[in-house]
């Protein structure tokens, strides 16, 4: 996408506020946008959404979130190292980054806000006269989000289960932005790269993007309510190669040869994929993620807390693949997803 494409794409009026940002300055601004909301704690106040602007001026911008969901650390630590490490004077562009989009959920180290419920994943476009976690979609959505030509939403597991790391990818929009996709994904050198149907949730950023006809990927760092070392250094080389792939980033003069990057395995995640409980009790995996399975293969057991003379119940893959997902909490309920199951795609799939 050219440096001039989201200059000229047509922004619906902002209806957030910001302290301490001014998106015509170049430099590094560190600042916040605002939330409003009137309940016994944040009456006569504002709810902060931390907010970094970095730019050296005209030219192509990324916009970089995490912190979607409280409980997913590892695009946090990425993005408040990114805040605090990228210089103005090695861009060639603007990198907007929210390191705490869902705040409320980040202090709460929750999945969705202590304050309304909301899950912020699921609630694009947002309300700017709603609720906390509705303003702050349509602060990203309606104010953020026309600016940027490249988006990159960082997720992982959180508390309730562990990915293998990956991009995560929706499935179009159209031929031009899926390619575009694909090449980022590559470039950003984790080993996995998820395919997922084309707006696949509907009130996510990737599908806020899709629609918006702005490249955007997202990512799945592992998990498990935890930060992952490998995830991270895979991300540090990664994310500064798409932001030079993309012109937003100078290329580093002391780069003499290029590292060559290993091509990710790539999988797709289907309706067969999960394999979910029907009991109540603890569950047990009886294989490992990453783990290459056949259709039919026990992979899971459920033990009944209760009945102590009754042999657990065990579960099958329904689809040959690889174990890409887990869950993390041992205690399950009917209808709690075990593990997911994704087939490997080939070139010919893509």
């Amino acid at each position: 996408m050219s440096a001039g494409t989201a200059a000229m794409r047509p922004r619906t009026k902002a209806a957030a506020s910001f302290t301490g940002i001014d998106f015509s300055l170049t430099g590094k601004q560190l600042g916040y946008g605002h939330v409003v909301h009137s309940d016994n704690v944040h009456d006569g106040s504002v709810i902060p959404v931390p907010l970094a602007v970095i730019s050296s001026g005209p030219g192509p911008v990324a916009l970089l979130v995490a912190g979607t969901h409280g409980d997913e650390y590892e695009g946090q630590v990425l993005a408040h190292e990114l805040i605090r490490e990228l210089d103005p004077e090695r861009l060639t562009g603007t990198v907007i980054v929210v390191p705490a989009a869902n705040s409320p959920a980040v202090r709460g180290a929750a999945r969705v806000s202590p304050i309304d419920g909301g899950n912020l994943n699921r609630s694009y476009p947002g309300n700017a006269g709603g609720g906390p976690t509705g303003q702050v979609a349509a602060m990203i959505s309606g104010d953020l989000l026309p600016r940027a030509d490249f988006v990159i939403d960082m997720h992982s597991g959180g508390s309730n289960s562990t990915y293998l790391p990956c991009a995560f990818i929706y499935r179009g929009p159209d031929e031009k932005l899926w390619t575009a996709k694909l090449r980022a994904a590559k470039l950003l050198g984790l080993p996995y790269v998820m395919v997922v149907a084309p707006l696949l949730e509907p009130g996510s950023l990737s599908s806020a993007g899709d629609l918006a006809g702005i490249l955007t990927i997202s990512t799945e760092l592992s998990g498990s309510g935890t930060v992952d070392r490998h995830a991270l250094g895979a991300m540090r080389q990664g994310l500064p190669r798409i932001l030079t792939d993309l012109g937003i980033m100078r290329e580093e003069s002391d780069a003499g040869t290029t590292t060559q990057i290993a091509e990710p395995q790539f999988l797709e995640l289907v309706p067969e994929s999960p394999v979910t409980s029907t009991a109540a009790g603890l569950f047990e995996p009886l294989v490992d993620l990453g783990e290459t399975v056949r259709s039919g293969q026990p992979v899971a057991r459920v033990h009944f807390i209760d009945e102590l003379d009754r042999a657990p119940r065990e579960y099958q893959a329904r689809i040959n693949g690889v174990v890409a997902i887990m869950r993390r909490p041992t205690l399950v309920a009917p209808g709690s997803h075990l593990l997911y199951i994704a087939p490997l795609l080939d070139s010919d799939s893509l």
